[in-house]
Parts: structure tokens; sequence; C-alpha cells
């Protein structure tokens, strides 16, 4: 399913006039909130908040609210007060859009500027609403982490809100395991790698069940080998890579195979001796799979060990 995503609005009076967002007033897509930096006489009326769900779009209206102007005097000016502050720390992960939300009242209007406390600069891909109340980086990336500060300001003074942005990603393959055929006693290794953030943990299944590093079996991080393979550790394997994040899966089948003896590639030469008392090697190399036992015949004769 997919998950909704709500934005939020507000009609002032009546539909279709809806508050304008600019440096006096802000909406907050975080809580739906509205907030009116200094209340002027044109504010006077009724306002009603709209959820709409952006997946369906449908909309759900709330109860008007009626906003009236108290007359026991005129609110002096005062330095920024931030109402709307992003969390003191941010994960955000690798290729989403982050938002922050940072707006202030005051008399006057104070003005919202954005910096990063390191020293670095706002990276240029991000975007600032016409409020300025709203700061997005789409795409983040590592070099995208850091600590970032909002600052308000008037003729009043001025504060600042900061928070810090960390940098996570889900595993993600980079090396991946394919299926195997091997011959019996034939070792057989395996290496999967996956890159995220914090770096992924490996662990290993055979058929679904948990694999653990015993007799012929070695495992360490990501990989995975059999020296001597034998018919019961034919199956489908599986790599699992993970962080607090996210969990990924890769799977590769091991078949092994036996192999009677083959003498096609493996040639037994004539050989002339030369002189008595020479040394003679005759080479047996079948392939074959598992390894076999040997025996020789001189004519028809079995031959056996002795002292030459």
């Amino acid at each position: 399913p997919v998950l909704a995503e709500l934005s939020y609005a507000w009609i002032f009076n009546e539909y279709p006039s809806f508050v304008l967002q600019d440096s006096r007033r802000f909406v907050s897509q975080e809580t739906g909130n509205l907030y009116i930096a200094k209340v002027e006489s044109s504010d006077v009326g009724n306002y009603t908040c709209v959820v709409t769900n952006t997946v369906t779009n449908s909309r759900v209206l709330g109860p008007p609210t009626p906003l009236v102007l108290r007359n026991d005097g005129v609110m002096g000016e005062y330095e920024p007060k931030i109402e709307v502050q992003f969390p003191e720390t941010v994960p955000s992960a690798k290729g989403t859009t982050v938002k922050l939300e940072c707006f202030a009242l005051g008399n006057p209007v104070p003005t919202i500027s954005w910096r990063r406390a390191d020293g670095k600069q706002i990276p240029r891909k991000a975007r600032r609403h016409r409020s300025s109340g709203l700061l997005e980086i789409p795409n983040f990336q590592q070099e995208d982490a850091g600590l970032y500060e909002c600052v308000a300001e008037n003729v009043r003074g001025k504060n600042v809100a900061r928070g810090q942005l960390t940098f996570y990603a889900q595993p993600s393959w980079t090396q991946r395991i394919s299926d195997v055929r091997a011959a019996m006693e034939e070792r057989v290794s395996w290496e999967c790698r996956a890159s995220g953030r914090p770096k992924p943990s490996y662990r290993w299944l055979k058929d679904g069940e948990p694999l653990l590093p015993q007799g012929r079996v070695q495992l360490e991080q990501g990989s995975l080998t059999i020296p001597n393979v034998s018919l019961s550790d034919a199956g489908m394997y599986q790599c699992v890579a993970e962080n607090r994040h996210g969990v990924i899966l890769a799977s590769a089948e091991l078949s092994v195979i036996a192999i009677g003896p083959d003498f096609s590639k493996t040639l037994l030469k004539k050989l002339t001796l030369v002189k008595v008392g020479g040394e003679v090697i005759i080479e047996c190399k079948p392939k074959a799979s598992p390894r076999p036992t040997y025996s020789w015949k001189k004519g028809k004769d079995i031959l056996r060990e002795n002292e030459r």
C-alpha cells in the first residue's frame, strides 16, 4: 500500500480565497498550523484548514476559526521569536528530498536566512520557498550532511535555530552471487558486497535456514567458502546484507555433480626403455569426481607395489 501524504492549506473567509504565504504568513506542512508573524487589520476574518490526501486527492475541511483584533493596545516592536523549528537531529535518507521548516514571529516582520554552521556553502541544488521559511534539499547525499542554521532577524535582534542533518543509506548491492556448478571435492567460493550507511553486516542462509560457520563451511563477512564440496552441500544459498535502515537478499544455487573417470584427455604414451636400470614414470590423471581409486595392470596381471 502507498502511504498517504498530506498537504495543508488555509481558506481565508470563503473558498477559493486561500492564504498566500509570504514573509509574514507561513503554513507548516509538518503540523498544518498557520503562523502570522505580525497581525494586521486585513487579517481579521474566518480561517478554515484544508487537508488534502495527495495520493487520492481527497480533501477534508476543518471548522472555521475566527481571528479578531483585541482593542486593548498595540503590540510594540520585539525581537524574532522562532515558532517553527526543525529537530536537533534530522536523519536523512540517500536520494530523498529533505525539507527544513523555520519561521519566526516578530515586529517588524523578521527575515529568515539559512546557513551551514561548519562554514560550508548551502548546496546549490537547495531551494528556498517564497517566505524562506522552507529549505528543500533534493537528492540528499553524504556531502549535504552537517549542522544547518536558520537565522531570524529584525531591527530588534535575531535568533538562531540549528539542527544536524545526518546521512543514512539502505544497503544496495555492489557485488551479487551467481549460480555455481561444481564437481565433488572442488573448492567453491562466493563473495557478496553491499554499500550502505551505516556499513551493512552480512549473514548467510541455505535453503532458507541460517548457515553457521561449521566444519567445512567458512564464513567471513560477505564471503562463503567450501574447500571440498560434497553432494550434501547442494542447495539454494542466500547472502543477506542489512543495516538498521533495510535488508536486502541475493540468491544463488549450488549444484554438485559426480563425474565417472574420463580418460578422453589423458594419454598413456608408449614408452621405449633406452637403458636398463633407468627410471620410468607413467602418469594417469583421468577427470573424475569424487576422487577415484587407482590400480594398474601389466597385460592381464594386476601390478602390486614392491621395492621397484
